[in-house]
């Protein structure tokens, strides 16, 4: 299937319901409103497709543009590939869903994960904290150092009530990811989240939610899902 074809099917899938849904998280158009879930007949039909998956993120489309992370194949991708995703991530649906998932399959996962946290940049910084709660929800612990992890936590603690608002969300699910997928540092993520306490992050500018890691944490415990890991980054 070719560029043309794709952009075709994803049409025919769109939804006005889920369009809107999109447009109240932040999307714009262009954009489709395909759910998520219609997209897997065309990728099995496609496979991991790369430069294909370049053309579709590159048009803008929301949906083309999720598709895209789909069908990546984040290990022919470049650092510069990564960052040109980034680029054009203009919401946190984009952001800490599709190019923080696709860089979480590659091996440079980490490396490029650390740049984006000490950027400065809301939505890159978003990604970073995102890359790391899905690399350590699939990865074995192994693959990580506890010191490292461990001045990560230090880090949120110190600024997460300073950060710009999507990358608070980002960082407090750090806290509760390191809290239930990495049991090494499972204490010292409690005593963070309990440290860090309730994070204010304002949805729009009349109406502010908290996020509670230390509460998370614990609704984990209870239905014990301490440990977890999961087979696959992307469905």
């Amino acid at each position: 299937m070719n560029l043309e074809m794709v952009m075709q099917e994803l049409e025919a899938l769109g939804k006005e319901r889920t369009k809107k849904i999109y447009v109240s998280n932040g999307a714009h158009e262009p954009l489709f409103g395909v759910a998520t879930g219609a997209m897997k007949p065309i990728f099995r039909k496609i496979k991991l497709n790369q430069p294909l998956a370049d053309q579709l993120y590159a048009t803008g489309n929301y949906d083309a543009m999720y598709f895209a992370g789909i069908i990546a194949d984040p290990k022919a991708m470049t650092e510069a590939d990564f960052d040109r995703w980034m680029d054009a991530a203009y919401f946190y649906m984009l952001s800490d869903f599709v190019v923080a998932v696709t860089l979480a399959e590659a091996d440079i996962a980490q490396e490029v994960a650390d740049k984006w946290i000490a950027s400065g940049e809301e939505l890159r910084m978003s990604a970073g904290w995102s890359c790391y709660c899905w690399l350590l929800g699939n990865r074995p612990d192994g693959e990580f150092s506890e010191n490292k992890l461990a001045k990560m936590l230090d880090h949120v603690e110190n600024t997460i009530h300073d950060s710009p608002e999507r990358t608070k969300y980002a960082m407090s699910n750090f806290i509760y990811t390191v809290g239930v997928s990495y049991l090494t540092l499972h204490d010292k993520a409690v005593e963070t989240a309990k440290a860090v306490g309730p994070v204010e992050v304002n949805r729009d500018k009349t109406k502010s939610k908290f996020l509670h890691a230390s509460e998370n944490i614990q609704k984990a415990v209870d239905k014990g899902q301490l440990g977890f890991k999961r087979k696959h980054v992307r469905c």
